[in-house]
């Protein structure tokens, strides 16, 4: 039973870096966060879903650091998203909306110590807060799918001191389109595929605009028995467009990730617990690093 998971689009953290070290801004989309059958959403109700993610990386892949540049982050984000989903179809597909406020702790430092640039803290406050309109969902008897538009709002407390992680400083809008496959009639098997695509205003403070910003989301899971799921998952992120500017970096950022996945369903509570890894590899003009989320969802 997986709930919630085409238009998830718990902002958690974007564990990016941005304008530091030559990185750029990154799209406000946590990748990573749905896993497994991320084209579902769940049948008409009301729904609280809480992400918490954990975040570590040592290494930032930009090109021309100096010898004896240091890079460590780690953070801790918490994203409550209340959703509700409708009686009322659309195009034969269930209405439906959401918000999310996510909150974080992130602890960083890069440069070298000792030198002009050198940085060492970490910070707790909101994130930017996403905001979705507009969802329908589909299911089918070997399918489900989903599309939604949504919006992210510059409400974190955002310095171009810091990593750019829960607080971007510009707006973007946000298409979703998913869908899950079940191979067999019993629906034991899953493969899926979430597409989001951002497009972003105007950075606030430095006048820079960010590229646009695909990412993908992949899941192949098995049910082993009605109330437990393992998966393997992943994303791939990638600026499709060149930021624009004054002091606007030419390269594309991408990252690819991979890892585990179990789901668990606790029929008397009603509650839906998914715990994920994901291991980044091939990063570009971003950090490389791995992530553990565990995810809640309770139905009203």
């Amino acid at each position: 039973m997986k709930t919630l998971s085409c238009l998830t689009v718990f902002t958690a953290c974007s564990l990016v870096l941005a304008g530091e070290a030559g990185a750029q801004f990154t799209g406000h989309y946590p990748m990573g966060v749905e896993g497994v059958k991320g084209g579902t959403l769940p049948p008409p109700g009301l729904y609280l879903r809480d992400y918490n993610l954990f975040y570590g990386a040592d290494d930032l892949a930009v090109a021309g650091l100096p010898p004896g540049f240091v890079f460590d982050i780690e953070a801790v984000a918490l994203a409550p998203r209340l959703v509700w989903i409708s009686e009322m179809k659309l195009l034969g597909g269930y209405y439906g909306a959401d918000v999310l406020v996510p909150f974080g702790y992130v602890e960083w430092e890069q440069g070298i110590a000792g030198a002009p640039g050198y940085a060492a803290d970490d910070y707790f406050g909101i994130g930017d807060i996403f905001v979705e309109p507009v969802t329908l969902s589909w299911h089918g008897d070997r399918y489900d799918a989903g599309v939604g538009y949504g919006f992210w709002i510059p409400s974190g407390d955002f310095d171009a001191a810091r990593p750019a992680l829960l607080w971007k400083g510009f707006w973007s809008h946000m298409f979703t389109v998913g869908t899950t496959w079940y191979p067999d009639a019993e629906k034991t098997w899953s493969v899926s595929l979430l597409n989001r695509y951002e497009f972003h205003h105007e950075h606030e403070d430095s006048g820079i605009r960010p590229g646009q910003t695909l990412t993908m989301e992949w899941g192949l899971s098995k049910a082993l028995t009605k109330t437990l799921e393992l998966g393997l998952s992943g994303y791939y992120q990638q600026q499709t467009t060149g930021d624009s500017g004054v002091g606007a970096s030419g390269v594309k950022d991408h990252v690819v990730a991979l890892g585990p996945e179990v789901n668990v369903f606790w029929p008397k509570a009603g509650l839906f617990t998914s715990l994920r890894y994901n291991h980044e590899i091939d990063a570009q003009d971003r950090p490389e690093g791995h992530s553990v989320t565990l995810t809640l969802t309770k139905g009203f």
